[in-house]
């Protein structure tokens, strides 16, 4: 459905100028109190009832990793008319789900997201038909380990990136930027659960540890328009939420209809193989939420 010219959720021009200027922009309050605390408690409840489950690979794999192929969950939460009305301020009409991602860190831990620019691994060069919106299903604040982005550092090419595999880095590979970036050029990406934040996938940003005594919960949507080209890997796949895809750069895929379907697991297993190329491009060691090992 297009987005209503009357929309409250859609952005201003001064939102949309601000986006590309800053690289990101927060907050924007999507979903009320009640409606975020009922989306929390469903992915809490999957958690429970699926942790112990004979799964192909383990719950945090599907969680991470396109989790929108197989969690109806994230799948619904990607398509709400007012999450695409934002998006919609920075990407056109046309609008696609590429990847979702669950990000958790639980209380009291030291898992951190190191700083790095999202483009470096998605084998679509530097396209800036892109963007991530980032809610939160939790409180995200320094003490709990917000993201923290670097204003204006989307102007910036793809930077050099270390690949550390630190065991308490979120990333795939531990990933991070080959530059020195300095506290007081961070912006503290504050959310109440039900805000969301956008950000360009060129951006520098990362997200310190959990020192709160809640879990810090977020989805990552990763959004494009049809003009994005996956130019790595072989073949690539997106679902379209609004608009038309005239370019036919991605194979199209629908949401799943329940939790682990046969159906699903098996859309998600050919979707994480043909990734993979792209996903762990370069890597010296195995990468395995992308099915490197």
């Amino acid at each position: 459905m297009p987005q209503s010219a009357n929309s409250p959720h859609a952005l201003t021009l001064n939102q949309s100028e601000k986006y590309w200027e800053d690289g990101f922009l927060f907050p924007l309050t999507v979903f009320s109190p009640d409606e975020i605390a009922e989306i929390r408690a469903e992915l809490e409840q999957l958690e429970a009832d699926w942790l112990s489950a004979d799964l192909p690979l383990p719950l945090n794999t599907y969680k991470r990793v396109n989790a929108h192929l197989v969690i109806p969950l994230a799948a619904r939460v990607a398509q709400d008319p007012r999450v695409l009305d934002v998006v919609e301020g920075v990407l056109g009409p046309d609008i696609m789900v590429w990847s979702a991602e669950f990000f958790v860190k639980e209380a009291h831990t030291e898992h951190t997201v190191g700083m790095h620019q999202d483009l470096t691994y998605w084998g679509m060069g530097e396209t800036p038909d892109q963007v991530t919106a980032w809610i939160a299903l939790s409180p995200a604040t320094v003490e709990s380990g917000c993201m923290d982005f670097v204003q204006g550092s989307h102007k910036n090419p793809i930077l050099p990136h270390n690949d550390t595999y630190s065991d308490t880095n979120l990333l795939s590979r531990g990933q991070e930027v080959a530059v020195d970036v300095a506290d007081e050029d961070k912006t503290h990406i504050e959310l109440a659960p039900g805000q969301m934040s956008l950000h360009h996938g060129l951006t520098i940003h990362g997200s310190g540890p959990n020192r709160s005594g809640d879990r810090r919960i977020g989805l990552a949507i990763r959004y494009l328009n049809p003009n994005a080209r996956q130019l790595v890997a072989d073949r690539d796949y997106a679902m379209l939420v609004r608009g038309q895809d005239e370019r036919s750069n991605f194979v199209h895929v629908a949401p799943p209809s329940a939790a682990f379907s046969e159906q699903s697991l098996a859309l998600y297993e050919q979707v994480r193989r043909d990734q993979s190329k792209a996903l762990a491009d370069g890597a010296k060691s195995d990468v395995p939420l992308y099915g490197t090992s």
